[in-house]
């Protein structure tokens, strides 16, 4: 299992979904400057805007818009804000580095139909099917 979870996307795309809904920068190959509310960002870091206000290339150029779609492959780099500093995924990542990979508790449990399989071998493991005589259900002493 990897840091940020199963579906194996790395640690700056987590950051720029939990910065969904908060304001930032972003500038593009072309020279422009973005600066609107993130309202929702992909994997390939193609990222909506909303309320943005852009800036550039030439200098002095300034217009509002109600909405832009940035694709990932156009941009620079994505100034966020202060306050993702303290992220619950860096919190996932401490937990990791300490534990040696161990998933914090409650994440990657077994559930449904799989918790219950794992149950049952445990339960055999300790004896529990059969009255404890070596957890095989009660079938009694092998060859006998």
């Amino acid at each position: 299992m990897s840091v940020v979870g199963n579906n194996r996307v790395g640690i700056p795309i987590v950051l720029l979904h939990d910065a969904e809904g908060a304001v930032v920068t972003v500038e593009t190959k072309r020279g422009e400057l973005i600066r609107g509310l993130l309202f929702e960002a992909e994997d390939m870091m193609n990222l909506y805007l909303k309320k943005a206000v852009v800036l550039g290339p030439k200098p002095g150029a300034k217009r509002n818009v109600e909405q832009v779609y940035v694709r990932g492959t156009e941009i620079v780099f994505i100034v966020l804000p202060e306050m993702l500093r303290h992220a619950p995924m860096f919190q996932r990542i401490k937990h990791w580095r300490k534990h040696g990979g161990a998933p914090p508790e409650g994440v990657g449990a077994a559930v449904g139909q799989a918790a219950a399989i794992l149950r049952k071998a445990q339960d055999r493991r300790r004896g529990g099917f059969g009255g404890g005589r070596g957890g095989f259900g009660g079938r009694g002493p092998p060859g006998g």
